[in-house]
Formats: structure tokens, sequence, C-alpha cells
């Protein structure tokens, strides 16, 4: 049959014993085994191989320019000129070597994913239990589940004595889920279905027994391998442009070679000179640092990142977060803090708000903004104290962070009780336990008898709809019994949960100083009402500014969450992803559901995905249809995540974002970024880095294709006018690898421009280059071709040699490439504004560059291999006066800018 056709959680147990052959106290008997692993394979998730490291090595040559490279090395090699063919080869070879070990790791999610299967069972078989690996699980087995296993495949549970599943890695669901074993409604939710486990989720407490149903690929956690598998991997928006760019480039460069060649063969040149044009006019034309300097900008963008508490796993991932349109982030840890945290009390008709964030035990009591001395009202120190003894759970301190041992709400009542300057031993102390009934999942209530001096009192806490009706009076915040008002209590419990708060109630009851022991009957009547404790994991502060900042950026902010849509709302709203009026139509709930998505036709589902913020109770599957129908909007899509069911989401999204702390490892393996603090502040942080290494990557292209258009000019008009070429292509070469190193690359260090996160995201299908900045960049190679050309005219009518003539040529491209470097440090802000001495770097790679200059200029061996000779002061005043006024001009260019820019303003 196929996978998933059956609904296990819509058959009745017997059914699915009866359909699987097993019987729920014998087991499968053993010989049966063999035969149904014969049918279901191994209890594995299927592998995929990585990419062979030499394939990737290769791969770094498969590049448009580095073609063009490769055949000007054959054929200078075939006329013997060495020199020039190993430097050519070189070039490549440093550009391959450095994009291949910058390459990101092969993906290792499904291996990870079937490492998280190879745990041990417990299983019946043959009437015994006994313990094997869980791969040899097969349909049909009875598995045993209790507190601490990992649930080793899907299983039909048919026992329960009050199991708890911890499914947050699966379906997001923050709390443990308890389990059942009744049947539900076929349609009913992954993350609703209580009556199954799940492979690969985690048992937190109780006892259960349940039947194989699915194993390998065909559990849920195989399906989500599936989809990890057949996700999509994208070209980042920067690959696209720069494929894009370099697909151009392509082109214009053999269009100006084949002129070459033509203008050659019409001047009747011998063949040989014709190739070396041709070979200087690709040389020149090609950008041979580009990838380097890509490489190195990613480089550090990625050290930058780390920094803010991002790890970029995948090199290209930097970029693509600059360029990032739409943010699809997990709640729980993320968006907020992880940290169950009571906020508002029921205290007799006063609503107490409690301040404080997360477990840490120190805040304030208040009402209507007024602060409350707790002393004052000995009904809300009653409520704190029955919120501490009837409590299983610890806080511990860990340096300067609080953590709970236990159950998370547990740990939110501690931390209100701790509030009040309770102190758990000497209440313990005071009130010693005699007895408990813990919570069980058909009762909904947890209760602890205490001894109360001279009576036993029992303290009870659970959900209004199991205590309310058994509680015939109440306390007023004096602590007198009171007429109780079930009426008003309901209308405060609906509206605190209408705000995403998860409420408890509180109550006790006397019993005599004898009482050893209470059973449930005790608690069916006769309680007295105390007041409710209501709860919520409250957003992160520093998240809040982070989502504002993040729309002022023109990225739009989606939460998608496995928790219930009102408290996903509700902390929305908190954060600033929902407004008032953030409603698809009036009167229509602003957050939508898994469930109510299921329902939605392809074109509906695609107009919910731009139009909802909030998508709760999702399943693997719909996060990865939201990304994809995102993404067919034309938006650059960033998800985060940290269980298993948000890998193939994490794979498809453009960038992919993994917690460092509660993420999973598959998670982890298949993010291109991990966070470190797992907060969405660091996010924007990233975000905001992303868009500078873009700036960067800008400011180094058009810094330094005047240089290769004005190198290509020279060549060119050289070979239409029969004039000797002006320069060489091994001194083509040199400037071209020599300056991308000690100048351009050192553009990759400058800071953030000001108002970078004021502006819209860099849209993925506009080209590298605007035409502005296109225009730009002719009329500065244009200049600079007309300087290069004076140099070396000037040396030839002063009757000096071709190698003077050529070795001015040269350095007046390498000190107009200099002055240019100053302006090119901002696209919009003047060098003065930014300051000369701001990147010490830059200052550091001007000095190297010059110092090799003069080396190639005066040093004899230099001089023999790059065909070179020393200038005269004159020539240095006349490329240094050239370089002054190309300076000049760029500045008066950008002044310009900032003119019109303001006038608009105006």
């Amino acid at each position: 049959m196929e996978k998933h056709e059956l609904q296990w959680h819509h058959i009745e147990c017997g059914e699915v014993l009866n359909m699987l052959g097993s019987n729920p106290v014998n087991g499968l008997a053993s010989n049966d085994i063999p035969a149904k692993q014969d049918d279901h394979g191994k209890n594995v998730l299927s592998k995929k191989k990585g990419e062979n490291l030499f394939v990737l090595f290769l791969n770094q040559f498969n590049q448009a320019l580095v073609y063009i490279l490769l055949a000007a090395a054959l054929g200078v090699g075939l006329m013997q000129e060495w020199v020039e063919m190993w430097a050519i080869l070189g070039v490549v070879l440093i550009n391959a070597l450095i994009g291949f070990f910058q390459e990101s790791k092969a993906k290792k999610a499904i291996e990870s994913l079937s490492g998280s299967m190879e745990t041990e069972a417990t299983v019946i078989r043959d009437r015994d239990k006994k313990k094997i690996l869980a791969s040899e699980l097969v349909p049909g087995d009875i598995v045993v589940l209790q507190s601490g296993d990992r649930v080793p495949a899907d299983l039909r549970l048919f026992n329960n004595r009050d199991l708890q599943i911890d499914e947050a890695a699966l379906t997001g669901e923050s709390l443990p889920v308890e389990k059942r074993t009744d049947l539900l409604p076929t349609n009913t939710v992954l993350a609703d279905r209580r009556n199954m486990a799940y492979s690969s989720t985690l048992v937190t407490y109780g006892t259960g027994t349940g039947v194989v149903v699915e194993t390998g690929d065909d559990t849920e956690i195989g399906e989500i391998n599936q989809m990890i598998s057949s996700a999509d991997v994208l070209a980042t928006p920067l690959t696209q442009k720069i494929a894009k760019f370099s697909h151009l480039v392509l082109w214009v460069i053999l269009g100006l070679a084949g002129i070459t060649i033509i203008a050659g063969i019409l001047r009747g040149l011998p063949l040989k000179n014709i190739f070396i044009e041709a070979v200087a006019m690709a040389v020149g034309a090609i950008p041979e640092g580009l990838p380097a300097v890509v490489t190195i900008t990613l480089a550090i963008g990625v050290s930058r990142m780390a920094r803010r508490r991002a790890i970029i796993r995948k090199l290209p991932a930097v970029e693509t977060l600059g360029s990032t349109t739409v943010i699809c982030s997990d709640k729980t840890g993320t968006l907020t803090q992880n940290e169950m945290t009571v906020q508002k009390i029921l205290a007799g008709k006063s609503v107490v708000d409690v301040l404080g964030i997360g477990y840490h035990p120190v805040g304030e009591f208040t009402i209507d903004g007024v602060e409350l001395d707790h002393g004052d009202m000995p009904l809300l120190k009653e409520i704190l104290k029955s919120g501490l003894l009837c409590n299983d759970s610890k806080l511990v301190q860990s340096e300067d962070t609080w953590l709970v041992e236990g159950d998370p709400t547990e740990g939110a009542l501690i931390s209100s009780g701790l509030k009040a300057a309770f102190k758990m031993e000497s209440l313990n102390s005071e009130f010693p336990r005699i007895d408990t009934i813990p919570f069980e999942s058909e009762y909904q209530y947890m209760a602890t008898l205490h001894n109360s001096g001279n009576n036993a009192m029992a303290y009870i806490k659970g959900s209004i709809e199991k205590l309310l009706p058994a509680c015939t009076q109440a306390l007023d915040e004096k602590g007198s019994k009171t007429d109780l008002d079930s009426k008003r209590i309901e209308e405060i419990v609906e509206k605190f949960a209408s705000r995403g708060l998860r409420v408890l109630a509180f109550a006790r009851k006397d019993f005599p100083e004898n009482q050893k022991g209470i059973a449930h009957e005790d608690i069916e009547e006769g309680l007295t009402f105390l007041g409710l404790q209501a709860m919520i994991d409250p957003p992160r502060i520093e998240a809040i500014e982070a989502v504002k900042t993040s729309h002022d950026a023109g990225i739009v902010v989606k939460m998608i969450t496995g928790d219930h849509v009102i408290t996903a709302t509700a902390i929305a709203g908190k954060l600033g992803i929902l407004s008032e009026d953030d409603t698809i139509s009036k009167g229509e709930k602003k957050g939508i559901t898994g469930a109510e998505l299921e329902k939605l036709d392809k074109a509906e589902f695609q107009k919910a995905s731009t139009e909802y913020h909030v998508f709760a109770r999702v399943n693997p599957s719909q996060k990865l249809d939201l990304v994809k129908s995102l993404q067919a909007e034309g938006e650059t899509v960033a998800m985060t995540g940290d269980g298993v069911n948000d890998a193939p989401a994490l794979r498809q999204a453009n960038i992919g974002i993994a917690m460092g702390i509660t993420g999973t490892e598959v998670t982890k393996e298949t993010a291109d970024m991990i966070l470190t603090d797992d907060n969405f502040a660091s996010i924007e942080a990233a975000v905001e880095e992303g868009r500078g290494v873009f700036d960067n990557l800008i400011k180094f292209i058009t810094w330094t294709l005047p240089t290769n258009l004005t190198e290509g000019g020279v060549i060119l008009i050289a070979s239409l006018f029969g004039l000797a070429l002006p320069l060489m292509p091994l001194q083509i070469l040199w400037i071209n690898m020599t300056t991308a190193i000690f100048l351009g690359a050192t553009l990759a260090f400058e800071k953030n421009e000001p108002g970078i996160m004021s502006r819209p995201p860099f849209p993925s299908n506009r080209p590298l280059l605007s035409r502005s900045a296109v225009i730009k960049i002719l009329w500065k190679s244009a200049l600079l071709l007309i300087a290069v050309f004076a140099v070396y005219e000037l040396a030839m009518r002063n009757g000096m040699s071709i190698e003077k003539a050529r070795t001015g040529a040269v350095n007046m491209i390498v000190f107009g490439e200099i002055f240019y470097l100053f302006s090119s440090r901002s696209l919009k802000y003047s060098i003065f504004k930014i300051g000369f001495f701001s990147n010490p770097l830059l200052i550091g790679g001007v000095i190297s560059m010059i110092l090799l200059q003069l080396g190639m200029t005066y040093l004899p061996f230099m001089n023999i291999v790059f065909e070179t000779e020393p200038i005269s002061l004159r020539a240095w005043i006349v490329i240094i006066s050239f370089g002054f006024v190309l300076f000049g001009l760029v500045e008066l260019d950008k002044s310009i800018i900032r003119w019109k820019d303001e006038r608009i303003l105006e």
C-alpha cells in the first residue's frame, strides 16, 4: 500500500493489531520477522550520496571567464610563451583553490537523520520483553515506552499511563504532548494526533505501549527525509548576478577579441602577433581578481556575522541575507524567551500584573501600574504559595542564567513565587508534603497534601474546567472566605486566553491533622477557590526592536509555529509582526492554521502565503509549500527552524537558519546559517552585515571594471590604428592580480554605510549594475584610457624606449586605481566625511602596492620578467597629476548626487 494511505490514528487499536498480525501480549513471533523485514526493509532512512571532492574542485573551473583564460593559456603555450602561459594558469588555479576551500561542505542531513534512528528499543516478541536495535523493528512489533526513551518508529498507542512526549522537533509544539489511546477523526492534523507516537520524538513522562505501524522511510520523519532530498537547492542572488554579469563580459570580450583579430588580419600582421594582441585583449578585459575578491569579501562577512552570533556554513549565504525580503521565523525561543513567565494573577476582585521576564525570579507586583506590597494582600501570597508547594520542578541558577529542571509551566510558578520573597527550603520545612496526586491527563490537575500545623492542607492546581465545578467558596483579597463568583472568573479566564495566556487555577482544601493521604474522591468537591495564574512565553525584548528594524528595511516578518493560533497571534501582536489592521477582511482572525491551509486550493494557498503573517500548527509539508509559494512571488526567503520538521523548508529557502542551542543536528547540517543564541535579533544583525557585504562587492566591481575596460580599450585602439601594444599580456596580469589583492580586496573591510537598514532590499531580479553605475564606469574608463595613452605617447614622442613607455602606462593604470580607490570607499559619501585613514588595511594595501610598483619599475630582475625600465621624475609628476584629476572628478560626481538627493527630500 502507498505510504500514509492508512490513517492509523483513525483506526481502532484492535483492528490495527489484526491488520499487522500482532498481539498486545505475545507480540510478534521471531519466525515472522525475516518475512516482514523482506517486505518493509530495515528501520533506517535512505542515504543520499554526497558530492565527490574531486568533482567539487573541477566545478570551480566551470565558469565562462575561466574558459577564456584557459584558451588564452593554451594559445600562448602553443607559441612557446611559457612565462605568460604559467602566469595565466597560476591565476586560474589560485581562484579555483580559493573557491574550493571556501565551498560549503556536502550536505549531511540524511546521514544525521539516519543516525538519529540508531537507538535501542524495548519490544515484546514471543511473549518476552527484550531490547533490540531500533533498526531491526518491523510493523507489528509491540514497543514499550518509558521516560527518557527516544521513540524508535511510528507507533499506534494502545496502552498509556500519563505518557507525555516532546514532539517539538517534529511538530514545533513547545510543550510536551499528553498522549491517549482513543480514536481520533480522520482529518486530525499531525500535532493533534494524541494516540500516535512518532519516530525520533522524546518521552518526557509516564509510560506507554504501542504497535509499530510505519518504519524507515515510511515514518513521518522518513517523509521529511524525502522532502529534504527533493527540496530545490537554489542559486543565491549573488551567484545568479555574477553568472549573468560573467556571461555579459564573456560576449563583450569575444566581440572585442574578434575585432582585434580582424584588425590584425587586415593589417597583414603575422599570426603570432595577432594572437598576442587577442590574448592581451582577453586578459585585460577579464576581471581576474573578481572570484578571489568575492570569496574574500564573503569570508570577511562570515567573520563579522560570527561576532554577531551568526555562524555561516555556506559562503554565498552571506550576500543572500542582504537580499532577503521575507523572514519566516519560528516562535519559541527565537522570537520569544523560551521561558514560561507568569504575567497575570487573579486574586479576588483584583487582577495583578507580574513584572519580570523569563525564569529570573526578580520582578514587582502591580495593580493598574501601582506597585503592590505582596504582604498587603494575603490572598496573593496564598496563591503564590500554592504554586510553590503543588510543584515537582526545580529552578536552579547557573551563573547568570536560571534554568528549570522539570516542567516549564511549574518553572514559571516557582519564579512568580520567589518574586514574593518566598524561600523554597523554609516553605517545604514549614509545610512538609504528606502525599501527592500526580498530574494525569484524565483528571487535568495535580494535588499535594501538606502538614499545616493544627491541620492538613491540600493544594490543587489544574485546568479551570476541572477545578471550578469542585469549588464551593472562594477567598477574598484579605484571605477571608466569600461567595464564589464563577461567571466573573470564567470571563477573566476567557480574557486571559484571548491574549494567548495559559491559565492555571488554584484551590485548597482543609483536612484533619491526622490525614495521611488524598485520593481523587477528596478533590471532587468542597474546594476553596484561590485564584488564577496566567502565563506565556514572552517575546524577547531585542526581538521587538529587530522586527521593527526589519520592517524599516522593507523586510516582511512572518511567524510559522507549531503552537496554537491564539497564542501565536498574541505574541505576534506584541512583537509588531501584526498590527490592529492586519486582517484579511473585517472580522476575520489574523492567523491561519495548518488545518485551514489544508482545505485551500493552490491559488488560495498562494494568496494566503502572502496575506497572512501568522501560520499556526502547520506540518512540515505545509512549511515547505509556504516557502515555495513565497519564492514563486519573487521573494527571497529566509527560514528559521530548530526541529527535524523544519529541515525541508530550511533547505528550500534561499537561506535556511538553524538554532544553535535548541536545534537538532539535522537542521544544523541542512541550514546555511546557525544562530549561536537562537535570537531573532541576530538574524536582523546578519541581514545588516549581508547588505554591507553586497555594498562592498559593488564597490569593488565599480572600482575594478574601469581598469579592465581601459586595458581592453588600449589594446583595441592599438590594434585598430596599427600601434605597438602599450601593454603586454604579462603586465596586464600583474596589474589585475596585484591591484585586486592589495587594493580591491581592502574594500571588503569597509564599514557598513549609514542608513543601510533604512532602505529596501536589493531586488533579486535587478542586474548587478544599474544603468547609472554603468554610465559612471564608462566615463571613468574613458578618463583613465586618455591618461594611459597620454603617458605612453608622451614617452614615445620624447624618444623614450617602448619599454619605458609601457612602464609609464602600467604605472598610470595602477596609480589611477589607487586614487580612484579612495573615492570608491563609499558609493555616496565623500572620502572627506568617512576619513582617509578609517580603513587601516586599505592604507597598508596602498603602501604595499606602491612598493611593488617601485620594484617592478626599478628592480633589474623584475625589469627582465615584465619587460619594464626605470622612468623619470617628470613621468611620475604626469602620472600623479592625472590621478588627482580622476579623484577630483569622482568626488565631484558624488557631491552632485548628494545634492540631488537632498533636493528630492526637500
